[in-house]
């Protein structure tokens, strides 16, 4: 038997429990199922089965090793389905971590698109802002912002970017006014989105004449999580920089205002990353792809309803 037989029969014999019911289902010999598997432990130098007279059980590093061999013999039968028949044609689980905010605004959307496209695929999204470690908990690929990228091994894409915007809500602008420039802001209560990219001591800008920094006003009230800063934010609290994703559906329904509308902030660049072994996954190549062609979509229609916004 090659090595794939080897795991298909050991992926088997964990599922029945047995050598004799495995050998059964797959129309070989007691013999053969078990020598398969010895060789996959001679190969891999370890122990993959506990064997008792009266039940067979995966060991740690077994049940380690049958999460990859799900995923690799995945990934081949999609190979060899692609190869058959010329075009993509995903089928399976495709488990995605992302970052909360890029998430719920942006891959969700995709994903919506992307399972109308090639609907035997079936996703798995896990949203959290701290980035999982893709081999041990078994994800297919993580996105997350680009500076955020530290893990060896792993391969990366850049698939989208995003950016921030100055708002506070008309009540706030009717009592306290507008800031008409950056230098302005020193005067006004300021709630800050805590994260590396907006430190507490200036806030920096992309404007008309390049990069430019402003010192915030008195920090009334911070917090790690933009939809509650959005709250904070309608609320009346004061001024503070907001993801764009987040803001629009606020700035839609008049809760917020864009303020100093030539500035935007915080530009993030995404990226998705994803180990090695699944970048013949064919899944992952048609979703990363997905992904590429989508976000731009996106982020130009938040751009043009924030200028129509200016005129």
């Amino acid at each position: 038997m090659d090595t794939f037989e080897n795991m298909r029969m050991f992926m088997r014999v964990v599922e029945t429990g047995s050598f004799t019911a495995a050998a059964r289902d797959v129309g070989t010999t007691v013999g053969n199922a078990s020598r398969a598997v010895s060789d996959l432990e001679l190969r891999l130098s370890t122990r993959l089965l506990n064997r008792t007279t009266r039940r067979i059980s995966p060991t740690e590093a077994g049940q380690r090793y049958l999460q990859q061999c799900v995923h690799i013999l995945a990934s081949v039968d999609e190979a060899e389905t692609e190869a058959e028949s010329g075009l993509p044609n995903p089928s399976g689980k495709l488990k995605i971590h992302s970052v909360t905010g890029f998430g719920q605004h942006y891959v969700v959307p995709v994903i919506s698109r992307y399972r109308e496209r090639f609907p035997n695929v079936q996703i798995e999204l896990t949203l959290a802002q701290r980035v999982p470690d893709l081999i041990e908990e078994g994800y297919d690929v993580s996105l997350v912002q680009g500076a955020e990228l530290a893990e060896c091994g792993l391969l990366s894409q850049r698939v989208g970017s995003a950016h921030s915007i100055l708002c506070a809500s008309p009540e706030y602008v009717e009592r306290h006014g507008s800031p008409a420039s950056l230098a302005q802001l020193h005067q006004h209560a300021c709630l800050e989105l805590r994260s590396p990219l907006a430190p507490q001591s200036e806030w920096h800008f992309d404007g008309p004449d390049g990069e430019e920094s402003a010192v915030p006003g008195r920090i009334v009230f911070s917090v790690n999580l933009a939809d509650a800063m959005a709250v904070a934010l309608c609320r009346g609290m004061g001024v503070g920089i907001l993801p764009i994703a987040d803001a629009l559906p606020h700035l839609r329904a008049g809760k917020l205002v864009h303020l100093l509308p030539e500035y935007s902030s915080q530009q993030v660049q995404y990226v998705a990353i994803y180990p090695p072994r699944h970048s013949f996954n064919t899944r992952l190549k048609t979703w990363i792809q997905f992904l590429r062609e989508q976000l731009p979509n996106l982020t130009v229609a938040q751009n043009t309803w924030t200028e129509n916004l200016r005129s």
